[in-house]
């Protein structure tokens, strides 16, 4: 063949052998925990599956236990039940749960980290195939143990343990750089984002006698609350809420450029701007700012202005139409509102661009990472398998 996949040039020729993992590691379960076990303080934090990707809210133990109940910096772990996937636990010494396998592998067989990128590779795969149960899907233990793996170079384990490095220094570089690039992009929205309030802040502060100052109720022609009380997720238009786009309706009720201010709940205060055809949910303000006036500056005013400061009530916050008519706002020129409306629009731009920009640039990342992945893990099947 003139063309050779790389996996192909890496092997050179060497014989490739399918095993079962569990010829290959040891699956130990962790310890299956009564509530009452699980304390609000104690000697041992406890691994739960929830800890395991996400969840901050930890539980502990002061039980001693065997040894191989515990795992600490380095060890391979599987989450099994609800949530699947390996990691590296990198957390210290903690007690892990039931639905978590600690994975031991055989070290004159198969690297750790190896073997990790293998059960992170088949994983969706493994999902699928042998999933079970409807209300929390999990997979058994004798169904991960018989799941095949490629090694290569069998029968010479000092090259076959060479190949593999080999395989993670490649995909260890990947994944450093992916996380890398994250952390560059996410500190650059930080700084835009430090830089754009900075700004806003500076644009929207004036001494007193500097500018003319109105009551929110002179500046608009009206404030008023929305009045559409059903929605549905179709429809020609939306509607709009505190959250932006809540719904959609067949029926507009406005057809112009609006500030929305959410005015009841947990977004009480929240500042939207609402432009086309569309309607208004009953749990939010509207405001219909006079033609003289620059809608863009109040709106970045009031959003500067933080209203949930202004929200009153502790089980139904709210804030009120007459609270809005009744605040002072500062009214330059309108070539100056012109003028930071522009600056801000720029810096608003900017930031959102990065903001949008993030999640697009890490998800390319990762299938970049996804497919050099499946490149280097496409080991030759057996033939028979080829076959069926």
């Amino acid at each position: 063949m003139s063309e050779l996949s790389f996996i192909e040039r890496l092997l050179d020729g060497v014989e490739v052998e399918w095993k079962a993992l569990g010829e290959v590691s040891r699956f130990i379960n962790g310890r299956a925990y009564k509530k009452p076990e699980l304390l609000e303080q104690g000697k041992y934090p406890v691994l739960r599956v929830g800890n395991f990707f996400t969840n901050a809210n930890w539980y502990y133990s002061d039980l001693e236990l065997e040894d191989d109940k515990y795992c600490d910096n380095g060890d391979l772990l599987y989450a099994w039940s609800a949530s699947f996937g390996p990691r590296i636990w990198e957390g210290g010494k903690v007690i892990y749960h039931y639905h978590i396998w600690k994975v031991v592998p055989n070290a004159d067989l198969i690297l750790k980290k190896f073997l990790f990128y293998l059960l992170e590779w088949d994983t969706k795969a493994l999902q699928g195939e042998h999933a079970t149960g409807s209300t929390m899907m999990h997979v058994t233990k004798g169904a991960i143990e018989n799941r095949l793996i490629p090694i290569p170079c069998p029968n010479n384990p000092k090259k076959s343990l060479e190949i593999q490095a080999e395989i993670v220094r490649i995909l260890d570089a990947f994944t450093a750089m992916t996380a890398e690039l994250t952390a560059e992009l996410t500190a650059e929205l930080s700084l835009r984002k430090k830089q754009y309030n900075y700004y806003r802040d500076q644009l929207l502060s004036f001494e007193e006698g500097e500018v003319e100052w109105k009551t929110l109720g002179e500046i608009c022609e009206r404030v008023s609350s929305g009045k559409n009380k059903s929605r549905s997720e179709v429809g020609e238009f939306p509607v709009y809420g505190s959250t932006g786009i809540i719904g959609r309706t067949d029926n507009k009720a406005y057809d112009l450029e609006q500030i929305l201010v959410a005015r009841v709940g947990a977004n009480a205060g929240r500042v939207n701007i609402a432009q086309g055809e569309y309607d208004v949910s009953d749990n939010t303000l509207i405001l219909k700012v006079k033609d003289n006036f620059n809608l863009k500056y109040l709106f970045y005013y009031l959003v500067n202005l933080n209203l949930n400061r202004f929200v009153k009530g502790a089980g139904q916050p709210l804030l009120t139409a007459g609270q809005l008519k009744d605040m002072i706002i500062p009214v330059p020129s309108t070539d100056e509102q012109n003028r930071i409306v522009a600056i801000l629009d720029k810096f608003d731009a900017l930031t959102n661009s990065i903001t949008e920009g993030l999640p697009r640039e890490i998800e390319l990342r990762q299938k970049q990472y996804e497919y050099y992945r499946d490149l280097l893990l496409s080991f030759p099947k057996p033939d028979a398998e080829e076959a069926a």
